[in-house]
């Protein structure tokens, strides 16, 4: 895929240890496409991985968030998978392809750690994962028009598929794991298929959803959106020093039951931190790492910050020790040595109806 989006006049960064393409044009407009028409992603640096087995669920249960046993076949469910101390070691996504059959998507720079600490919590259960990576490709079109697309690219099952479901089928001739899952707050797919299949799909899709209105989106879009949509980014809102509850996901934790991995830490550990978003009325961003101040005082710093394109005013996510405080409350941001006005608002920031 790497000559497809060069030839393509991609920008590239790094980003987990991979080289991906960072914008194909604007990344205003491709952002602004996402949220009118559709925009077609190539993450195929994320990390899957398989399991199977009678006891797989029970696993899963086990070395994760959410109750993966109870889970009927075809769904998908966020998790998290938290160290003996309660931090995050990563989150991820987990579906259930058939009764002894998952499938897990998880972040790319934490692909090693990952599979290893899945491989020691499962081996109990006699389930051993399976690196999928370097064999498959993982696409996505996300958008208002995404199903109409799915469906002219000839994804039959696109119409019917509800949010957080996932099916095995063909797409293309190609064997394809297709999902109602994304990362942008809006109507999408993924698509999870070989990786020979990832440049005729790509081409496939594009030509497919070229009358709706579909582009090629790089990272720096996905950022703005899934910030929009107040997702959390490992790295920045989620990290081994953060518990669920501290960044903004302790309801994954309280509908937990039974025993799992990090459990007796969480239960004795209060949180130190709280997790908040924040609007402010000018033009300047608050970008991750700027400190947070409240009444004068110095409490935490900007997770995730942009000039937000949907809305038209600058929005971040933030940290902040001790409790958050109200909605509605003005806070300080540093930016660059200048104390920038900024108010506690509701998350997400934008949000739409899922079908």
């Amino acid at each position: 895929m790497d000559s497809v989006h060069r030839a393509a006049g991609a920008v590239f960064t790094e980003f987990g240890g991979w080289d991906l393409p960072l914008r194909f044009g604007s990344e205003l407009a491709e952002h602004h496409a996402v949220r009118a028409a559709a925009g077609l992603f190539d993450l195929s640096h994320m990390t899957q991985i398989a399991l199977e087995g009678p006891a797989a669920g029970d696993g899963l249960d086990h070395a994760l968030l959410g109750q993966h046993s109870t889970m009927s076949e075809g769904r998908a469910s966020y998790s998290m998978l938290l160290a003996e101390g309660g931090g995050v070691i990563d989150d991820l996504i987990v579906y259930r392809l058939a009764p002894e059959r998952f499938f897990v998507v998880a972040n790319a720079a934490n692909h090693g750690v990952v599979l290893a600490e899945l491989t020691a919590r499962l081996a109990d259960f006699g389930v051993v994962p399976v690196d999928l990576t370097p064999t498959r490709t993982l696409l996505a079109v996300q958008g208002p028009k995404a199903t109409a697309i799915l469906l002219a690219a000839g994804a039959s099952e696109a119409a019917a598929l509800g949010y957080y479901r996932a099916v095995e089928t063909t797409l293309g001739g190609w064997p394809v794991i297709l999902a109602r899952t994304g990362y942008t707050g809006e109507n999408g797919f993924e698509i999870s298929a070989p990786s020979a299949a990832a440049a005729p799909l790509w081409s496939a899709l594009l030509a497919a959803g070229g009358p709706f209105g579909l582009v090629p989106v790089g990272l720096a879009a996905r950022d703005t959106l899934r910030l929009e949509a107040a997702m959390p980014l490992y790295g920045h809102e989620l990290d081994l020093d953060t518990t669920p509850e501290e960044g903004g996901q302790g309801a994954f934790v309280r509908a937990k039951s039974g025993d799992f991995v990090g459990k007796a830490a969480l239960a004795a550990r209060a949180p130190r931190k709280s997790l908040i978003g924040l609007a402010g009325d000018g033009r300047r961003a608050a970008r991750a790492g700027y400190p947070v101040l409240i009444d004068g005082v110095t409490r935490g710093r900007v997770t995730s910050g942009a000039l937000s394109p949907t809305l038209g005013h600058p929005i971040a996510l933030a940290s902040v020790t001790g409790a958050a405080p109200p909605v509605g409350a003005a806070v300080e941001v540093d930016i660059r040595g200048r104390l920038t006005p900024f108010r506690v608002v509701p998350l997400p920031f934008h949000t739409k109806e899922k079908p």
